[in-house]
């Protein structure tokens, strides 16, 4: 059910918001939250993500990762689209696939575990976001077993130029 409603919220999503036609430049995206919302053993996470600048259609390359109070580990790959709800809201799914290591924390069923989620967030002058984002991590049955989970982050993006 969790599947549909991203799925659904992507569709609508690309059906009422035009991609803004401006450049936006590369981002490097701090994040901290909750992992496994939906469950008792809800733990801290802390991430890290880089956007790129690089545009194929309306797709653009990400790559991150994060680490739970728990030891687990995650490190992934994908794409997102950035969809301009006016000037300053910025609704950004994603889609990526990457690697999953539980440390003492949950068990997600393997190694290769897909990652779809979706942000809001409000974009300031000087084009840094700070948002919130709630993602499903799922190893899309492939291993006998299949928990998943559910996450959700606070995150501030800085264009790179600005750091570096």
């Amino acid at each position: 059910m969790k599947k549909i409603l991203c799925l659904a919220a992507f569709a609508v999503a690309l059906a009422v918001s035009p991609v803004a036609a401006e450049d936006d430049p590369q981002f490097l995206s701090f994040r901290t939250g909750a992992f496994d919302i939906n469950d008792n053993d809800t733990t801290g996470l802390l991430g890290v993500e880089y956007r790129s600048d690089f545009k194929k259609f309306f797709l653009t390359p990400m790559a991150g990762g994060f680490v739970t109070a728990k030891g687990g580990l995650y490190g992934y790959g994908g794409v997102f689209v950035d969809l301009f709800l006016g000037r300053r809201l910025v609704l950004r799914p994603s889609f990526a696939v990457g690697a999953y290591a539980d440390g003492n924390g949950k068990d997600l069923g393997g190694v290769l575990e897909f990652r779809s989620a979706i942000a809001l967030a409000w974009r300031f002058d000087d084009r840094s976001r700070l948002g919130v984002e709630f993602s499903h991590l799922s190893n899309a049955g492939i291993y006998d077993t299949n928990p998943g989970t559910e996450n959700l982050t606070v995150n501030y993006s800085v264009p790179l130029d600005r750091l570096f």
